[in-house]
């Protein structure tokens, strides 16, 4: 198998909104209020119609349910959707306490996008399967994700 970058893309949340604890765990809803992504293949904005409803156990891994909406720079749209685990460890609390970021690795975030697309120029992406890693950035988030290619 071969990792090939699709696109780093960085989306800003709006402070998450406290649903409680309930029988799964504590639930959270942040929703995208913006951002942009850039890949070799791929460019253009977040738009504001997303958002994680995170949940979050008890031993601090979030469990990410993310739907974000793609346009791309020449007016595609592409939808994305995934799940994956944000460890909550010192460094994200300390991030979120101060409004700074944490590096790729230095807590377990991961993600598996898949997109949809009905415009043929990127009709490509419809079948890809996908890998990321996140980051925290001040008011939001950061990936790096790549492709899964055979060799």
């Amino acid at each position: 198998m071969k990792l090939e970058l699709l696109m780093t893309y960085h989306a800003t949340l709006k402070p998450a909104q406290p649903v409680g604890n309930g029988p799964y765990g504590n639930r959270q809803i942040a929703e995208v209020t913006g951002g942009s992504f850039e890949g070799p293949r791929l460019k253009g904005e977040v738009l504001t119609c997303g958002g994680d409803w995170i949940l979050i156990d008890d031993r601090g891994f979030g469990h990410l349910d993310v739907r974000a909406t793609f346009k791309t720079h020449d007016g595609a749209h592409i939808y994305a959707q995934y799940g994956g685990v944000l460890e909550f460890n010192d460094k994200v609390s300390q991030a979120f306490a101060n409004a700074t970021a944490t590096e790729y690795g230095d807590n377990y975030f991961m993600t598996q996008p898949r997109f949809e697309t009905g415009d043929e120029r990127y009709a490509w992406i419809n079948n890809l399967v996908t890998v990321g890693q996140g980051r925290i950035i001040p008011n939001g988030v950061e990936y790096r994700l790549y492709a899964c290619h055979n060799d």
